[in-house]
């Protein structure tokens, strides 16, 4: 469920862009004006916008932003103004091949649903020259690389039915492969948690959890370690709940000195139009504050300004 709140009678395109441009007009750019039109715009809203501007100015309005826009709210704003599927292959492209953050390479691509996938990968080719894969190749290492190349190229089924004689087998695997052996057969867990249908590996957790009276979670922390580990519990939390997920995600980019702004703009600006209101109420639930309160402690200025208004009222 989106928290993106549109004014609810439509504004024109031609409105939109004519502000945006008066905005951008003279001396320092009117960055209230362009939060205030471009936070409350849809993803087909802002593609238009988009076209418009080009059709009347004869210029590119991504380009315009870049530079009228500074610091985190440039990057929050350039990442808002394309599709989903658009920011799901720019993440990966420059976490792997420019700044090397893995963790955000490994968040989008292990929390993705194989349609999501499928979408961001051919987009990723066209506009990169390279598959996916080729840069998931040249950029991670050993187990981590293994995980991520098979998620991404591994059809999964997406209904919510689940085998149940699959599950106990599965459980009795990861449970061979990981706690109850010296080392850790890293390969078994690729294959179950790549080839596994979201609803499937919640049943084996639930399960594993059941025969074995341990988490699935737990012994994934106690045998795997770094990218590997991260990218298991990311597929994990994300076939159990998505929600709860990346509330988890948000909160550590929020606590303790400092704030970890890459990450707030990365889950807001890509889950603001899909379950931004699930993630919400999860993060009260556990956290026992707002999210909107913690983004509002941790943030400043116009940025404060845009990331609100992608979380919507403050409940």
């Amino acid at each position: 469920m989106s928290t993106l709140s549109v004014p609810p009678v439509p504004t024109s395109l031609r409105d939109d862009t004519i502000a945006l441009y008066r905005a951008f007009k003279g001396l320092g750019c009117d960055t209230a004006a362009v939060v205030s039109i471009l936070a409350h715009r849809d993803a087909t809203q802002r593609a238009l916008i988009q076209q418009e501007y080009r059709t009347m100015y004869s210029d590119d309005l991504l380009k315009r932003l870049s530079s009228e826009l500074h610091g985190k709210l440039e990057t929050a704003v350039l990442l808002w103004m394309h599709d989903p599927a658009g920011r799901d292959a720019i993440i990966p492209r420059q976490a792997l091949t420019e700044t090397h953050n893995f963790e955000a390479a490994t968040e989008v691509l292990c929390s993705r649903t194989p349609s999501q996938i499928q979408s961001f990968k051919q987009i990723y080719h066209s506009k990169f020259g390279v598959p996916l894969e080729h840069d998931i190749e040249r950029n991670t290492s050993a187990d981590h690389k293994k995980l991520l190349l098979a998620y991404v190229s591994t059809p999964r089924y997406e209904g919510l039915e689940v085998d149940r004689a699959m599950t106990e087998k599965d459980a009795k695997a990861l449970f061979k492969a990981g706690e109850k052996k010296l080392g850790t057969d890293e390969n078994t867990f690729i294959r179950i948690f790549c080839q596994r249908s979201r609803a499937q590996l919640a049943a084996i957790s639930y399960a594993y959890h059941g025969m074995y009276g341990n988490s699935l979670k737990r012994a994934i922390k106690s045998e795997t370690s770094g990218h590997f580990e991260y990218a298991l519990l990311t597929i994990l939390r994300c076939a159990e709940n998505p929600a709860k997920c990346f509330a988890k995600v948000l909160h550590n980019a929020m606590k303790g000195l400092g704030t970890n702004d890459s990450t707030l703009i990365r889950v807001i600006v890509t889950r603001a139009e899909i379950d931004m209101q699930y993630i919400k109420a999860e993060y009260l639930k556990k956290y026992k504050k707002t999210l909107n309160d913690g983004v509002n402690s941790e943030t400043s200025g116009h940025y404060r300004t845009f990331l609100l208004s992608l979380l919507g009222p403050n409940h």
